[in-house]
């Protein structure tokens, strides 16, 4: 079919069947690894909108790289909560012999996509019916293999790109029988030794299809199709579509006097009938999206299980490779990520081909970008990199970003959208720092200090003081901006001192806490409320979000007289409430009696983390820059006061735990044994700037999250503590590891190497008592 569409200024094109979104290791010696803790009951899930209005950014940036002549169409499908939430066809699906346009349901060469949705899908399957184990050599289901050198390579090896093997490979001629095909792979010279070296190698590939044959008596193709192409009704993916689907499917280049179009471009698989390990597979975006969301659910699509969660787990999980990160069967963090664009955060997988064609899975935001396209077409000169980049920067933005519509109001804004009654001819002291701010980024100082019916009479600082930059004790000074006194509640004073209350009537406390116990802002809440008690002040709680969701409580209570600045009451390490809800629970359940009111949020729902708000964070303290930051705080900080790292002094703080005595690779490979819920860890070498080990490079691990809902940091913090025991008993100085825990038991059973499953079961009855008396103080 021939259409007047020009290349240049392509319009979106619609497909009427479906709805438009924008328009309708090594092996280390050890013990039996412990149980993992139970997970926690997740909150409910937001559904996934039926469309997200930010995601039209992605018209622009395909048009543009169809006008740059990068490509001569596309389609994208991106996943978001097991929901298609945009799908669209751009451009043209062939240019020449005539142009046709681009629809929703045309089928692209997908090349090396290949390689993790059939290949390492199939070697994943094996493994898990017992047919096969990842860690043995290749050579136990391929004798011939073991020539040359390369008895030691086993099918992680070749799933990494690890093996040492040359990027491609000879191929025998004339024969048609698999076994003799692929012999000449067999016969390879090994170019480094197995782990060495990250090389793309599609030999490699081409050898684990010849493991699924060998191991379950069929070739690749029908293996595949019968184990996930079928069960996931997947009608379009194919290898060898045929002619029947040619005219549906996207030409790639001329070969010869030939244009390629349901022909595999790719020439080894070509030499191989179309069928082999590295490339040859044909999908559509659609199929390709059922695929990801039976990644996203474990293993599970529509009630048809085709993977068992923990083979996922296995296949995407991040492992350290020389060069970077990847996982068996994808990429996660090397010079290949490009697709993941600036905005995913790392824990996510993906893969490209060479045709133009990408998929990004992002677990933690349960999304998946898939673009299609067939960037080789018509003269071989396209390039889909860009493209692939601002598109999956495009969804990351809309995913992780600010939600546009998010309805959040800090208490802050409440109490200006109420003409600040609650505060009409008071006398006001503040409480803040950088946190207290409105949803319009205006600093609470200055939007009260412009109230004609209320007084400013001075301001009050907590730890890290009034601009957050401080990492030691703050000293008393003056505000230059509004000339008031500012008095540091952190350093030899941690209440203010009567003299400093004078002619204050109100307290008024607006800062972002992050719903951890031995954050000292909940401390200095505590002190506050005893101050207005004492001294017969009215306190105003502006209310801001427990950045965490609010719905989940873990960790030890603290013991009987271990009160400090940082244990102000017998609480969880992660409690679980607002700032207004702790101070409503500390006021009543410490009998403080303070005459308190507390300003709601508007617009939060229980569950909603900060990423869902619509707030602009601003740092809590120096060293929590992000959501992601705050979010392992509570476990990994409970061994920052030992002799190893925790990351501050890098761009990711508590993301990290390591020393220069630290072997990573084992310390890794133990934390992986746990499986605790909705993280992985990867061997790491990080330097810190500043703080312990400043400039000194440090080896050990970092930490990535891959389900926000389900990690439980605090069981994270007490494993690493538990591992760390277990391989430097002399080495890591934890003398001070009980000062956070506050918990006598929990520190006992760590040094004893107590499983931490059994750890958490001893919080349980303390946390029954916890949640029944928080739930009398919660106000959303």
């Amino acid at each position: 079919m021939t259409c007047s569409c020009k290349r240049a200024r392509p319009e979106p094109q619609p497909d009427a069947a479906l709805p438009i979104a924008s328009e309708s290791a090594s092996s280390v010696a050890s013990a039996p690894p412990s149980a993992p803790p139970p997970a926690p009951a997740a909150p409910s899930r937001r559904e996934a909108p039926d469309r997200i209005p930010a995601l039209d950014g992605i018209d622009q940036a395909v048009s543009s790289a169809i006008e740059r002549g990068e490509l001569p169409g596309a389609v994208v499908v991106v996943v978001h909560r097991d929901k298609t939430v945009f799908r669209k066809a751009y451009g043209l699906r062939a240019e020449v012999p005539g142009h046709e346009p681009m629809t929703a349901d045309t089928l692209f060469d997908l090349a090396s996509l290949t390689k993790p949705v059939a290949t390492a899908a199939s070697i994943h399957l094996l493994a898990e019916r017992g047919k096969l184990k990842l860690t043995d050599p290749v050579a136990k289901y391929w004798p011939e293999f073991a020539d040359k050198g390369k008895q030691g390579i086993t099918v992680e090896h070749l799933l990494l790109h690890v093996s040492g093997l040359p990027a491609s490979t000879p191929l025998a001629y004339n024969t048609s029988d698999p076994a003799l095909l692929v012999a000449p792979v067999a016969a390879l010279n090994i170019t480094d030794p197995p782990g060495r070296k990250l090389r793309y190698s599609d030999a490699g590939y081409i050898a684990l299809a010849e493991v699924v044959r060998r191991v379950s008596g069929e070739r690749l193709d029908a293996f595949f199709r019968a184990s996930f192409v079928e069960p996931l009704g997947m009608k379009d993916t194919w290898f060898n579509p045929g002619r029947e689907l040619a005219v549906r499917t996207a030409p790639t280049e001329r070969r010869g006097d030939l244009m390629l179009r349901g022909q595999v471009h790719d020439y080894l698989a070509s030499r191989m009938g179309g069928v082999a390990g590295n490339a040859g597979l044909f999908s559509t975006a659609d199929d390709l999206a059922r695929f990801c969301r039976m990644i996203l659910a474990h293993g599970e699509l529509d009630g048809r299980r085709v993977l068992s969660p923990d083979s996922v787990r296995e296949m995407t999980r991040p492992r350290a490779v020389p060069g970077g990160m990847r996982s068996l069967g994808w990429d996660v963090d090397t010079g290949y990520s490009g697709n993941r664009g600036r905005l995913f955060p790392l824990g996510g997988v993906g893969h490209t081909g060479f045709t133009g064609t990408s998929i990004w899975i992002d677990p933690s935001s349960e999304t998946a970008v898939i673009i299609l396209a067939s960037r080789l077409h018509p003269n071989g000169k396209g390039d889909a990199k860009r493209v692939r980049a601002e598109v999956a920067t495009i969804v990351g933005a809309a995913v992780h970003g600010p939600q546009p519509g998010a309805a959040t109001l800090p208490g802050i804004d409440v109490l200006e959208k109420n003409g600040f009654q609650e505060l009409k001819g008071r006398r006001v002291g503040l409480v803040t720092n950088p946190t207290g701010v409105d949803k319009k980024g205006v600093p609470t100082i200055d939007v009260l200090k412009a109230v004609p019916d209320l007084t400013m009479v001075a301001l009050f600082s907590p730890e890290h003081g009034l601009r957050g930059e401080a990492d030691a004790p703050v000293a008393d000074r003056v505000d230059s901006r509004t000339g008031l006194p500012v008095y540091s509640l952190y350093g030899p004073r941690k209440k203010p001192a009567p003299s400093q209350l004078a002619g204050i009537d109100t307290l008024v406390y607006d800062v972002q806490d992050v719903g951890v116990r031995f954050f000292t802002y909940a401390t200095t809440l505590g002190h506050l409320l005893e101050t207005a008690a004492e001294n017969k002040l009215r306190i105003v709680v502006l209310d801001r979000p427990d950045p965490s969701g609010g719905t989940q409580v873990e960790g030890p209570l603290s013991d009987a007289g271990s009160e400090s600045f940082t244990c102000f009451h017998s609480i969880p390490i992660r409690y679980g409430m607002t700032p207004g809800e702790l101070a409503t629970l500390l006021n009543v359940e410490r009998k403080i009696g303070a005459e308190l009111q507390v300003v709601r949020l508007e617009g939060w729902r229980r569950g909603d983390r900060f990423e869902d708000t619509g707030l602009k964070w601003v740092r809590p303290s120096p060293n929590l820059p992000s959501p992601a930051a705050a979010r392992l705080y509570p476990g990994i900080a409970l061994i920052e006061a030992t002799n190893v790292s925790v990351g501050r002094g890098t761009d990711h703080p508590f993301e990290y735990v390591g020393a220069p005595w630290v072997d990573g690779w084992k310390l890794a490979a133990l934390l992986e044994e746990a499986k605790l819920p909705g993280v992985h860890f990867v061997p790491a070498q990080f330097v810190p700037q500043a703080s312990l080990y400043g400039g000194h490079a440090c080896l050990g691990v970092r930490i990535v999250v891959v389900d926000p809902e389900t990690v439980q940091p605090v069981s994270v913090g007490v494993e690493i503590a538990r591992q760390l025991v277990r391989m430097y008993p002399t080495d890591w100085n934890r003398e001070l590891l009980g000062g956070l825990l506050a918990n006598a038991a929990t520190v006992r059973g760590i040094e004893s190497g107590e499983p931490t499953a059994s750890i958490v079961a001893q919080w349980q009855p303390g946390l029954e008592q916890f949640r029944q008396v928080r739930a009398r103080h919660l106000l959303y």
